[in-house]
């Protein structure tokens, strides 16, 4: 959980503006997306899978 206290002479725009920053360094909104639609293990496994295939594909045209 992220907390957020005002400091002395800080705004309201700058303290949302490191809650939003802490959210994300957490990974806070990526876990929110991943869980926002239920999503079978079998498409999961799937998802993985292509994942895996394109890293090794696009790690083979790495140039010097």
């Amino acid at each position: 959980m992220v907390y957020v206290k005002l400091r002395e002479e800080e705004t309201v725009e700058e303290a949302l503006r490191r809650f939003k920053h802490d959210c994300e360094r957490n990974g806070i909104l990526k876990e929110i997306k991943r869980r926002e639609f239920y999503m079978p293990p079998s498409i999961k496994r799937k998802i993985k899978s292509q994942e895996a295939r394109r890293k090794v594909r696009k790690g083979g045209r790495r140039s010097f």
